[in-house]
């Protein structure tokens, strides 16, 4: 019986089934990934193959034929069935609060160096397993939140052999007797853990603003913020996007391509402008302005009102905009107040250091929600090196977690975007190796020379690999 094996990008998620290959890409269903062309990039994020990890075997059925079109139905793990080694009940369990991508990642990383401990994983949701970063693309895409799904909570348990309690919240924290308080509906209970892993994500950043629809916007923070505005946004044709920032800049993208009329309101002079320097950030802004996005730089959102069936916007500068859905996409910020009502120390994230542990015995934290060693890293690549090294920690063998230079991807598909900003408060300037109407490559230096950060856009992203390999890690090993 043939089987089929799938790969899953590490930095976004993005998931290459052999069975159905990447027509779109010119790659026919049934080819091997060993017959993937070398040079052959990531459709979402633009990473290449060395970046994609096989996660599933998957054996055909004797009816099975590669697919003749591209299908867009997500796969599941039901052939791949629970770990070979049994649980061992006598042991502590690890139990993970969150099943975001922080902490299924982290789930998978450890089933592959222990398979004995017991894993609980807490989800506040139904607990189904899917890629963030393809949220602002799934519009262009066509993909409908079910076909987001890679795999059910169901499907995950048996894959990790593990418990996954869904619709379930962490309330509280006793480090003292290392239990947790659990509340599921109405229903209260206290679970013990040998290690706890938060992995809590971030929140969306709120700002107020005033009318008698402040209260419709949608923050798109998950599946099933995606869902309720995917719900919505039926029969809509137009929408504003608070921030022009890497979220707003990726939605903008995608809903103008989408046939939705679309505004971005955004308070600085430049879109992206923490990531790019004014230059780089022209040329995503002309891209996107083409394809007829309409910017209001400068200026904020003062109040909300509903109008017949649509939405005013009064903006600080006196413009006024109607449309029909409004996505407030200002950032995230780390969740914290379960570990600050748990006494366990914050800053701008959970505090840990390079072993993810936390200031209390016991309790790590990982992901979006952790500040290691002085980083806050709401990105994909952080998350996943911090999974695989609190996995080789927990399983016996301690791992410092290690920040190489990890450039952020930006899926402005119109104009991609590859970023490594400066680090904060980094005394130096810009200097433009390329400036055309196609791409921009530009360097962050010190007065010594030194590259400290850098910026590509449009056909310039080419050379990411170039300018990453002169580019200073984030840590020191």
């Amino acid at each position: 019986m043939q089987e089929y094996r799938i790969w899953e990008c590490l930095v976004c998620g993005w998931v290459y089934d052999e069975s159905k290959g990447a027509p779109e890409d010119g790659i026919p269903p049934g080819t091997r990934w060993e017959d993937v062309p070398s040079d052959w990039q990531c459709p979402e994020c633009g990473v290449g193959k060395d970046d994609f990890e096989m996660i599933e075997v998957r054996a055909a059925t004797a009816v099975e034929q590669p697919a003749t079109e591209p299908s867009n139905q997500p796969h599941t793990a039901e052939n791949t069935g629970p770990l070979n080694e049994p649980v061992d009940y006598q042991r502590a369990p690890i139990v993970v609060i969150g099943t975001g991508l922080a902490g299924y990642h982290f789930a998978r990383e450890l089933r592959k160096l222990d398979q004995r401990t017991p894993l609980i994983l807490i989800s506040a949701d139904d607990g189904n397993s899917y890629s963030k970063p393809q949220l602002s693309t799934a519009f262009h895409k066509q993909r409908t939140p079910e076909q987001l799904i890679s795999q059910n909570a169901r499907h995950m348990a048996e894959t990790l052999n593990a418990q996954v309690l869904t619709f379930t919240r962490a309330t509280a924290i006793d480090t003292a007797s290392r239990t947790l308080t659990l509340e599921t509906g109405l229903q209260s209970q206290r679970l013990p853990y040998g290690k706890l892993v938060m992995a809590l994500g971030s929140e969306p950043i709120e700002v107020a603003v005033g009318g008698n629809a402040a209260g419709c916007t949608f923050r798109i923070n998950d599946l099933q913020d995606f869902q309720r505005f995917y719900t919505a946004a039926s029969g809509a044709k137009s929408v504003l996007v608070i921030g022009g920032g890497l979220i707003g800049c990726e939605y903008a993208n995608d809903l103008i391509q989408s046939g939705f009329e679309v505004h971005v309101v955004e308070p600085q002079p430049h879109a992206l402008g923490n990531l790019l320097p004014p230059t780089a950030s022209a040329l995503v802004e002309s891209a996107l302005r083409d394809a007829g996005v309409r910017f209001h730089f400068g200026t904020t959102v003062e109040s909300l009102d509903y109008c017949g069936a649509g939405i005013t916007a009064a903006l600080k500068n006196g413009t006024s905009i109607q449309v029909d859905r409004i996505i407030s996409a200002i950032g995230v910020r780390p969740r914290t107040q379960l570990a600050r009502e748990s006494d366990i120390p914050c800053n701008r994230g959970i505090l840990t250091d390079r072993h993810l542990a936390t200031g209390v015995e016991h309790v790590y934290a990982l992901g979006d929600c952790a500040e290691v060693d002085g980083h806050n890293l709401c990105y994909v690549a952080p998350l996943l090196a911090g999974a695989r090294a609190l996995a080789h920690t927990l399983a016996g063998t301690p791992t410092p977690v290690y920040y190489d230079n990890m450039p952020v991807h930006i899926k402005t598909t119109l104009c991609p975007v590859i970023a490594s900003p400066p680090p904060a408060n980094a005394v130096g300037q810009w200097h433009y190796e390329r400036v055309d109407t196609e791409g921009v490559a530009a360097r962050f230096t010190d007065s010594n020379g030194l590259l400290l950060g850098f910026a590509l856009v449009g056909e310039a992203c080419q050379q990411a690999a170039s300018f990453s390999e002169q580019a200073p890690p984030m840590m020191q090993n």
